[in-house]
């Protein structure tokens, strides 16, 4: 188990990184084992590790689990902080809504802390717990090893990395408990009414084995594909896979829902049939003409999925804001606002509507434009700003959601 979880860290970490390690531990078994494993890993090569807690507040006892786990934490040496879901909670989709409120409080986290990976404790049950509740109709997917952080825009930036999806459940604990080891046991994975809990008593029932044997660190859908990218749009050929025109739709729109089904399976078809046409989907327009098709944000004041386009956002002085899911803006000084350039061409000045040109006509009025206090329009995009600094974020989510990015990054 030891050799396993060692070789996946050093197949995707860097050793000699300075960032810091984030793991997500909850107290149980097996984030408890995973943060033991990875301190271990982490003091071989000098970095340092944090604990980080999600605290849901769907139980009377939770606070005080997540101060145990906390403590717990810090005496094996890690940092530890809490991190808490507040607010009102769904009626319906609990389950789902903490899943995501959970990944945006690590991610979050995470990327303050100036990790580039969160190790979270999956293990081959869970492979195994997923395929049992796809089969009852559910639309969970399998935990992958590496993958970005799946909350977008708090944990851009973020990988997930999974290091025990070849180890059972029962491993873990024997191990744990030949250590002396004690851990927290959540109510919730017995409770009924959980379609995991549910699929965990049908597999114990069964005795069915924990989940696949050929190994957890498995390749993703498809290869990557050639591409081309600019300022808020990108360009696939017509040959990409269909798991890259769905990631290329989600990046150029900036949601965070890639399209699926029928509709995505309809696109496909005509891109490989060689039509050429404009569609939406997903928040995105599609434009196919010869060999290539390119993605961008769809236009107009209001569309289907996400924000009308036009959305102007307050920019505080040093702290990032990500607009429109697309970009990630830092002003210098006090005052500035940024909105879609949608409406506002006419009124840049003349070097930056020159330079306009040179964009392709539909991802024109998506480019950000950021509104002086006295109503003055400049394009960070366009030309230099000293107010504000500007990074367009599609191409890099790209590369990371079609698997370019396989280990830690550099920076």
């Amino acid at each position: 188990m030891i050799t396993s979880f060692t070789a996946v860290l050093d197949r995707r970490l860097r050793p000699d990184a300075a960032a810091p390690l984030a793991v997500g531990f909850s107290g149980g078994g097996d984030s408890l084992a995973l943060l033991i494993l990875t301190l271990d890993w982490a003091r071989a090569h000098g970095r340092p590790v944090i604990s980080l807690t999600v605290d849901h507040g769907l139980n009377p006892a939770s606070a005080a689990w997540t101060a145990d786990a906390v403590a717990k934490a810090r005496a094996l040496g890690a940092e530890a902080r809490a991190l808490a879901w507040t607010g009102s909670k769904p009626a319906t989709g609990l389950s789902a809504a903490a899943r995501a409120a959970r990944h945006a409080l690590l991610g979050e986290a995470a990327r303050a802390a100036g990790a580039r990976v969160l190790l979270l404790g999956h293990t081959r049950d869970d492979l195994a717990e997923a395929a049992v509740m796809r089969a009852g109709g559910s639309t969970v997917s399998d935990p992958r090893a590496w993958a970005p952080s799946p909350a977008w825009p708090e944990g851009r930036g973020v990988f997930v990395l999974r290091p025990l999806l070849e180890v059972g459940r029962v491993d873990l604990r024997d191990w744990l408990a030949a250590r002396g080891e004690t851990w927290l046991d959540d109510p919730a994975n017995a409770d009924p009414r959980s379609a995991r809990a549910r699929a965990r008593r049908s597999l114990a029932a069964s005795d069915a084995p924990g989940g696949p044997e050929e190994g957890a660190d498995r390749p993703m859908e498809a290869a990557p594909s050639p591409f081309q990218g600019g300022e808020g749009w990108l360009a696939l050929a017509r040959t990409a896979p269909a798991a890259h025109v769905a990631a290329a739709c989600l990046c150029a729109a900036g949601t965070t829902r890639p399209p699926r089904g029928e509709r995505l399976q309809r696109l496909v078809a005509r891109i490989r049939a060689g039509e050429d046409f404009t569609a939406t989907l997903a928040g995105a327009r599609i434009e196919a003409a010869g060999e290539a098709v390119s993605f961008f944000r769809e236009p107009g004041e209001v569309r289907r999925v996400g924000p009308p386009l036009v959305v102007e956002k307050a920019l505080d002085p040093g702290q990032p804001v990500v607009w429109d899911g697309r970009w990630e803006l830092t002003a210098a000084e006090p005052g500035l606002v940024v909105r879609a350039l949608q409406g506002l061409a006419a009124r840049l000045p003349a070097a930056q509507r020159q330079a306009l040109k040179g964009f392709p006509p539909a991802a024109r009025p998506g480019l950000p434009v950021v509104l002086a206090p006295d109503g003055t329009p400049t394009c960070p995009i366009l030309a230099e700003a000293k107010a504000v600094r500007a990074r367009c974020l599609v191409v890099d989510r790209f590369e990371a959601a079609t698997g370019r990015v396989d280990q830690e990054p550099a920076t």
